[in-house]
C-alpha cells in the first residue's frame, strides 16, 4: 500500500477487511498477539491501548462554563471559521461529523449532521470528552496526536468496540511559530470515509489552519524555539526554518538554554562527558559546528551562550510548575527531556523536570491529573502514581480496575511483595 496511513488498499473489500480486523482484534484482546494483516500504525496503537477496557466509553471532563472557557482560550478558536468553511459543509452534506480537539484529545467542537451527532453521543463523541488514546484507545484524532501524523482509522481498527461502527480521519495541527502540537482536525462517519479523499481533506485543512495562524502572528526575527521533550533529537525553529539537530548538538543547545548566563568550555565538557580535561577540543569543535547551524549572530563565546530570544518546551513546563500550575505543566509535557541522552548535565536536568512535575501532580491527589501523568512515558512506570490514582478513585470508578491491575503488574516487575494491595487502603 502506497500510503500506510490509509485504511484500505485500492480495490479492497470493506466487508472482508472489517471481518479480518475484527478477528485480529479479538485475538489481540485474548492473547496480546496481532496477525500480520493489521496495519503497523494500528498494531502499535492497540499495544498502547492494551490496558483499557474495550467496552469503556471516553470520559467527559469539561462541561458548561469550563468547556466554554477552554474553547475561548484555545488558539484553534481563531481558525474555527476556516474549519467550518473547509470541512463543516462537507460533514453536514455527507452525513459526517467535523471534530476539533486540543493536544490532549479533548474534543472542543463537534459539528455536522444532526442525526449523526445524536448517534455519536451514545459513545461520548461530544465536546468536552477525552479522545486521546489513553482514554479512548485507537481512534483517528487520538492516534493522530499520539504519532503526530495524519491517519485514517477504519471500523474494527478502533480499540473500543463501541466505536467500531465508525470510520474517521484526522490530522494534527501545530503552532507554526513554535512547532507545539495544538490539537487535531477530524472527520468522522461511516465506512465510506475509508478513501484517500477524506485523509487528503483533513491534511489540507490542517495545513490551511497552520497557514492562517502564521499569517495572524508573525514570528519574531531571529527568535529560537527548541522542542526537546519526548524526542531523542531536538528540533530547532528559527526564522521559519525547521532543523532537526543531531544528538550532541541537541544536548549542547539544551544546556545553553538552561544556562542563559553562559557556560565555559570546561563546564560544557563536564555537562557532556563528566570530565573537563579529556574533551576540550571535541567540545570546541561541536560548538563550532553548532554555530554554523544557528548562525554566528545567535551564539556567543567566552562564555558560550545564546543571543537574542530563545524559547524551549522544557522551559515552558518548569515555568508553569514555578507558577503553581501542575495541570498546565502536564499539558505542555509530551515526555522526558532527550530520553536517549546520557550526558550528565542533560540527565540531571531531565530528572529534575520529571521529579518536579511528578511531585506537583502527586501533591494534587487529583484523579484526572494522576491519570494523565500515568499516561506519559515516565508516569506509566511510576508505581507510586498508580497507587495514588487508585486511592483517589472511588471503588466503583471505571478506571480503578485499570489502576489496580497496573499496580500488580509493576509490583511483579519490581519484585515487590504480593500484598501490595495494602497500599490502597
Amino acid at each position: 500500500m502506497a500510503d500506510p496511513w490509509l485504511a484500505l488498499e485500492l480495490g479492497a473489500d470493506p466487508a472482508e477487511r472489517i471481518a479480518q480486523v475484527a478477528a485480529a482484534h479479538e485475538a489481540f484482546l485474548a492473547a496480546g498477539t496481532t496477525p500480520g494483516r493489521v496495519r503497523e500504525v494500528v498494531r502499535r496503537s492497540w499495544e498502547r491501548s492494551a490496558l483499557l477496557d474495550p467496552e469503556a466509553t471516553a470520559p467527559v471532563d469539561l462541561t458548561d462554563d469550563a468547556l466554554a472557557d477552554h474553547r475561548a482560550a484555545h488558539p484553534l478558536a481563531r481558525v474555527l471559521p476556516l474549519f467550518r468553511d473547509l470541512l463543516g459543509g462537507v460533514a453536514f452534506d455527507g452525513a459526517h461529523l467535523m471534530a476539533v480537539c486540543d493536544a490532549h484529545g479533548r474534543l472542543l467542537w463537534v459539528e455536522g449532521h444532526p442525526g449523526v451527532r445524536r448517534r455519536a453521543e451514545a459513545m461520548n463523541f461530544v465536546p468536552g470528552a477525552r479522545w486521546d488514546e489513553a482514554h479512548a484507545g485507537t481512534n483517528a484524532p487520538g492516534t493522530a496526536l499520539a504519532v503526530d501524523h495524519s491517519v485514517q482509522i477504519f471500523a474494527t481498527e478502533h480499540f473500543s468496540r463501541r466505536v467500531q461502527r465508525w470510520t474517521c480521519a484526522a490530522a494534527p495541527i501545530h503552532d507554526p511559530r513554535t512547532g507545539r502540537l495544538l490539537g487535531a482536525i477530524d472527520i468522522t462517519g461511516g465506512d465510506h470515509l475509508a478513501n484517500p479523499q477524506s485523509l487528503a481533506l483533513v491534511r489540507a485543512t490542517a495545513r490551511a489552519a497552520e497557514a492562517e495562524l502564521a499569517a495572524g502572528r508573525p514570528a519574531e526575527p531571529g527568535a529560537l524555539n527548541v522542542l526537546a521533550l519526548g524526542r531523542d533529537e531536538a528540533e530547532l525553529r528559527v526564522d521559519g526554518r525547521r532543523i532537526r539537530l543531531g544528538r550532541r548538538h541537541s544536548e549542547l543547545l539544551v544546556l545553553l538554554l538552561e544556562h542563559p548566563e553562559g557556560r565555559s568550555g570546561e563546564q560544557l565538557g563536564l555537562d557532556l562527558y563528566g570530565d573537563d580535561r579529556l574533551h576540550p577540543v571535541t567540545v570546541r569543535a561541536e560548538l563550532s559546528r553548532l554555530r554554523r547551524v544557528l548562525g554566528p549572530e545567535l551564539l556567543d563565546s567566552r562564555p558560550y551562550r545564546l543571543r537574542g530570544t530563545a524559547r524551549a518546551d522544557f522551559r515552558s513546563v518548569t515555568a508553569r510548575l514555578d507558577r503553581g500550575d501542575p495541570a498546565g505543566a502536564l499539558d505542555a509535557y509530551p515526555g522526558p527531556l532527550l530520553p536517549a541522552s546520557d550526558a550528565p548535565g542533560v540527565t540531571r536536568l531531565r530528572r529534575l523536570i520529571d521529579g518536579h512535575l511528578r511531585a506537583a501532580v502527586l501533591a494534587t491527589a487529583d484523579p484526572a491529573l494522576l491519570f494523565a501523568w500515568t499516561a506519559t512515558p515516565t508516569g506509566a512506570e511510576d508505581l507510586a502514581a498508580w497507587q495514588a490514582l487508585a486511592r483517589a478513585l472511588p471503588p466503583g470508578a471505571p478506571r480503578r480496575p485499570l489502576a489496580v491491575a497496573r499496580i500488580h503488574q509493576l509490583a511483579r516487575e519490581y519484585g515487590l511483595p504480593r500484598n501490595v494491595d495494602a497500599t490502597l487502603r
